[in-house]
């Protein structure tokens, strides 16, 4: 794509853009969970024109292979969120196919072969045993109808047989077996806890037989977060702990836990989907690491027994996974000119070679906005610091009237311990192409910047998460980059509740967008998977003094206050957001007069994967905001019903 030689003059809103929703589709293919096995690399990469399928590459020299073409789709359903759907060792592959929740083996030259049967059980974060020819995996039964499913650290054998390694605990991730094959480590945790607030890491000997002696307690506790333990080549455990106020790396020495580097920099983050890797090792013991400091990725060779930490030169700002092998680093990184994209660095010579593209065709520079890093004081009497990405409208085609100022749209994250990144997205792109500011909100409760920001949202949620998404908007607004009476926020799942209760206890944006967001804080406890179930306990409050607080925040409760128009877009398949919680709204606001539409999509869960989601959920939202703004497209025709809008659709 290539700009216009002749810029010309339209609305802010209004600006001709080369980046259809067709292209924020057709051009995005997700990237995840690469592994190395000796010198091939495995990714996982997302279909959406096959309906959001996702399936698993090889590449070996020259060579591109699928190994899982359709049906097969490599994801797995555990704790809802899924991650470690798949694991390559000596060149055998298993993974986790999506319509059966079964356990699948490709072993060299062969086609893939159901290992477990259907039934009950999901599978995630595999580990291979070889000398007893088996997988450790993470097991999850929904056995019992009706009842909260069983998770346990399960052995697969080669016969498709399956034991139980350790049980008791309500939640288990990350089995790792010593390279001797004599020790398991793993990690657990139980209710009320997620495993960001607190983990334990537990080691056992594993008998001749098969079982495990028993199990000792490394390290963390209720108010320790642990994440990725991993064996060293020479047999040492090392594992990532908060226990600093950082996520910093460890490693358990002669039977006690030492730093390797204490620095205020995340080398973890928190655990929502399984076998997200941080580090590996070199063959000498050193570790390649990757680190989130300022809200920027670092890349670095880590030695242990000098605490020596060497950057390692790259051109990526986000760095989401990492995996070493061959004397190779496979990242996924992305920056604010690159895409998130696939690419081997060498560690000896440090080039680069990338693997694979999550944009097959960038448009011309012309048409995208490069983010600033924004800090602006939030809260009561300005007490803290919330964080941004500020990304101004951006089209070589047109020149901006001076005396007008774009809307701006506030972007709230979900999670809610995600983090803004400001790698290039198209579907961000979409809007500022066409005239909008773009402030994506690192609101507190988010990680990257240490536990006290991510503890900012502890009984505070609805109300932090809020404060900074309104005090960004105002701070915009003051400097007079965008204009004050067009402002709108969107947000999905938690950010649809940030979203929401912008617009009921705050008069500063004037419509919103929720994707599959909450409303209803106790519906939410008595709809939700076993994961989350607890989760409020945390963001709100215990039992029984959340009740209150559910009352207070929840904006299903006060729909009297919510007078701004608004668009919800909701998953009919979604388990953890279940679509009651937008229908309750849609409905209240439509009573009450208010404008507001509601776009269903049949086939979709928590999250869009399928093209024609993405392609009618964006043309939707944009069509609504330009309806409320007063601002008609020529041509444009009416891709959304509008309720109680004089005029629309």
């Amino acid at each position: 794509m290539t700009a216009s030689t002749s810029p010309q003059s339209a609305p802010f809103g209004l600006w001709p853009s080369p980046i259809s929703a067709a292209t924020v589709a057709a051009g995005a293919t997700p990237l995840a969970q690469p592994q190395a096995d000796g010198l091939d690399a495995y990714w996982l990469a997302g279909r959406a024109s096959e309906g959001g399928r996702t399936t698993l590459l090889r590449q070996r020299g020259a060579e591109l292979v699928e190994l899982t073409p359709a049906p097969f789709n490599v994801r797995s359903r555990v704790h809802e969120y899924g991650g470690g759907a798949y694991l390559v060792a000596a060149g055998t592959v298993y993974f986790s196919h999506f319509a059966d929740n079964c356990i699948y083996a490709i072993r060299p030259g062969q086609a893939p072969q159901a290992l477990t049967r259907p039934g009950s059980a999901r599978y995630a974060d595999f580990a291979r045993d070889a000398p007893r020819e088996r997988l450790i995996v993470v097991r999850e039964d929904h056995a019992q109808a009706g009842a909260q499913p069983v998770n346990t650290l399960c052995a697969v054998g080669a016969d498709g047989s399956e034991t139980i390694l350790a049980r008791g605990s309500d939640f288990y991730a990350a089995p790792r077996l010593s390279p001797d094959g004599r020790s398991l480590a793993w990690l657990s945790w139980d209710h009320p806890r997620m495993p960001w607030q607190g983990t334990e890491l537990w080691l056992a000997q594993v008998n001749p037989d098969g079982s495990l002696a028993s199990a000792t307690l490394v390290a963390g506790g209720p108010e320790e977060a642990l994440c990725q333990p991993e064996w060293s080549p020479a047999g040492v455990l090392h594992f990532v702990s908060d226990r600093s106020g950082w996520w910093n790396l460890y490693r358990l020495a002669e039977g006690a836990v030492q730093p390797l580097c204490e620095r205020a920099a995340e080398f973890g983050t928190p655990h929502w989907s399984f076998a997200v890797s941080m580090y590996g090792f070199l063959g000498n013991g050193d570790i390649v690491c990757t680190y989130i400091e300022n809200g920027v990725s670092r890349l670095a060779q880590l030695t242990p027994d000098s605490g020596k930490l060497t950057p390692i030169i790259n051109q990526y700002e986000e760095i989401r996974e990492l995996r070493v092998g061959g004397g190779a680093a496979l990242i996924l990184g992305g920056s604010p000119t690159i895409a998130l994209e696939l690419a081997r660095i060498d560690l000896a010579s440090a080039s680069t070679d990338v693997l694979a593209h999550s944009i097959s065709e960038l448009p011309a520079a012309g048409y995208l906005s490069v983010p600033e890093s924004i800090s602006y004081a939030s809260g009561g009497n300005a007490q803290r610091t919330a964080h941004a990405f500020y990304y101004p409208p951006c089209n070589a085609d047109v020149t901006p009237d001076p005396a007008a100022k774009p809307p701006l749209m506030v972007i709230s994250h979900g999670g809610p311990t995600g983090m803004a990144a400001s790698t290039l997205k198209l579907a961000t792109q979409y809007w500022t192409s066409r005239g909008f500011a773009v402030l994506d909100v690192n609101y507190g409760g988010s990680s990257g910047f240490g536990r006290a920001y991510r503890d900012a949202l502890k009984g505070q949620w609805g109300v932090v998460d809020v404060d900074d998404c309104v005090a960004g908007a105002r701070y915009l607004a003051t400097r007079g980059l965008v204009d004050p009476q067009r402002l709108v926020i969107r947000g999905g799942s938690a950010g649809g509740l940030t979203t929401l209760c912008a617009l009921t206890f705050h008069d500063v944006f004037k419509a919103g967008a929720s994707y599959y967001g909450v409303s209803d804080l106790k519906g939410l406890d008595d709809d939700s998977h076993k994961f989350e179930s607890h989760y409020n306990e945390y963001l709100i409050a215990p039992k029984p003094e959340s009740e209150t607080l559910y009352l207070l925040r929840s904006p299903i409760n006060h729909t009297d206050k919510l007078t701004r128009p608004m668009i919800f877009f909701q998953g009919l398949d979604d388990k953890v957001v279940p679509p009651q919680q937008s229908e309750v709204m849609v409905s209240a606001l439509r009573a009450a007069g208010v404008p507001v539409a509601y776009m269903t999509l049949e086939g979709e869960g928590h999250g869009f994967r399928k093209a024609d989601s993405i392609v009618r959920t964006l043309e939707a939202e944009l069509y609504f905001y330009l309806r409320i703004f007063g601002l008609t497209a020529p041509g444009q025709a009416a891709v959304v019903a509008i309720d109680n809008l004089p005029g629309a659709a």
